[in-house]
């Protein structure tokens, strides 16, 4: 299946450049080319690679990716990105990408703040680099920065001068995240009944949490390429969630336009390479996004999941968990006893709901649950075992999830002491050193719950012996 092109709309990942002006974050060249490859096998259409005059790194990071593309690596459509100079320009052609983006702010507040220059003398400027440009045989895009803020008149006046100096793309950039989506569904039609030749780009900030909503509200309304981030990073608040836009269009209109069984893959690989982790209530591909809390909600889920699921997370590579507290009612306590292989009478299970009820855990574990049925049955569920101190606990890691991210979260957890990443059949190594069996079960069941770990394989250490060099 090809991805990347719903027909109508193209998704361009801006990952590696508005991802990396993130505060904090920095890419390194390998990591630069493993996200670019990573983007282009999840299937989007346009990877925007970013500014060669930067740094160094990043200009020899666009020749390795640029020289993919051309071998047959990637198949997306490379875009280096630069300033509205002739040096810049002439800097980001002679890389040959595919196309060459220029941007220059439109609003007065840039223009008479940032650039210094009237609108007529920006307009000369913005015909003049996009004729420079073209003339380097590249594709070009323009950006009309903080178009969100210009006037609309004199927006319209930009885009019809670089689309007349070459440029046959016109990126309307809301700089600032304050469009709203009746605002963006006038701009963006009567942009394209003015220039209806032009393909029009929508770059969302998301300053005020709009910017999914601003891009559905754009491609309703002419644009055909919607930038995006994995994760959602960029300046400030960032821009458009890669994973949240694609699954919110799959939705809405039945189109897949990345493979999003992947996006927990490419989720795991940016939450690494940036060293920020999602938030658990992150749409889509947050560790909550498909986990169930409220008993009627519990309850309703098992009847039928599209009582609480917009779609099934197995669409998006996720599976569905319920999270067991005070909250959970009789149907999601059974379900998981059901789950465990335990069948239990009615009376039995009320006497459990009414203990799950006292509890003030924040989220209840398999073991706790069968702590609770022990006390209230008199009955032993749970298997016993010798009380160690030491163990090796061996995982192996979801195929569609970064094993660097698992490790990081492993490596988080109470008496691990060390994590290793291995070669083989598995491919994490954690030593954990517990006071008894019990402390060391509880360990090993936050290692399963992990998002991310397939299975695990624990090892008890019986003997240490001495070694004869420290």
């Amino acid at each position: 299946m090809h991805y990347g092109t719903g027909g109508e709309i193209t998704i361009l990942d801006s990952t590696l450049r508005e991802g990396e002006q993130t505060p904090g974050v920095i890419f390194s060249e390998e990591w630069r080319v493993r996200i670019a490859k990573a983007l282009s096998d999840l299937g989007v259409g346009m990877i925007e690679v970013g500014d060669p005059t930067v740094a160094p790194d990043i200009k020899s990071a666009i020749k390795k990716i640029v020289s993919m593309k051309r071998g047959g690596e990637i198949e997306s459509h490379i875009i280096a990105h630069s300033r509205s100079t002739r040096q810049d320009i002439e800097t980001a052609a002679s890389l040959e990408p595919d196309r060459v983006a220029i941007f220059y702010g439109v609003s007065d507040v840039h223009l008479k703040h940032k650039h210094r220059k009237s609108r007529e003398e920006a307009l000369q400027i913005i015909g003049e680099m996009v004729s420079l440009a073209r003339s380097h045989g590249v594709a070009v895009r323009f950006t009309a920065e903080d178009a969100s803020r210009a006037d609309l008149t004199y927006l319209i006046q930009v885009v019809k001068t670089a689309h007349q100096a070459g440029a046959d793309r016109v990126s309307i950039a809301d700089t600032v995240g304050i469009f709203t989506p009746k605002r963006v569904r006038e701009v963006f039609s009567k942009i394209k009944n003015a220039v209806p030749t032009v393909g029009l780009d929508i770059h969302a900030h998301n300053d005020f949490g709009m910017a999914v909503a601003n891009s559905l509200a754009a491609v309703e309304s002419g644009a055909d390429v919607v930038h995006t981030t994995v994760n959602g990073l960029g300046e400030r608040a960032g821009i458009t969630p890669l994973q949240v836009f694609v699954a919110a269009y799959y939705y809405h209109y039945g189109v897949e336009l990345v493979n999003l069984r992947e996006l927990p893959k490419i989720t795991a690989l940016v939450e690494t390479a940036s060293g920020i982790p999602l938030m658990p209530t992150f749409p889509v591909v947050g560790e909550n996004a498909f986990t169930h809390k409220a008993g009627v909600h519990q309850a309703g889920v098992i009847a039928n999941p599209e009582t609480y699921e917009p779609i099934p997370p197995e669409v998006v590579g996720r599976s569905r968990d319920f999270s067991l507290d005070k909250y959970s009612g009789r149907k999601a306590i059974m379900h998981r006893l059901e789950h465990m292989g335990i069948t239990i009478p009615p009376q039995v299970l009320d006497k459990v709901v009414e203990e799950v009820k006292k509890t003030v855990a924040r989220r209840l574990r398999d073991e706790d649950l069968l702590d609770i049925l022990e006390r209230v049955t008199k009955t032993a569920f749970k298997p016993k075992v010798n009380r160690h101190i030491e163990a090796y606990v061996w995982v192996k890691v979801d195929n569609n999830v970064y094993t660097t991210s698992v490790a990081r979260r492993v490596a988080a957890l109470r008496n691990v002491v060390s994590v290793s990443e291995i070669t083989g059949e598995y491919d994490i190594v954690i030593k954990v050193v517990a006071q008894n069996t019990e402390e060391l079960n509880n360990v090993i069941e936050n290692i399963r719950e992990v998002r991310g770990v397939a299975s695990t394989l624990t090892s008890l250490v019986l003997k240490e012996m001495p070694t004869q060099y420290k």
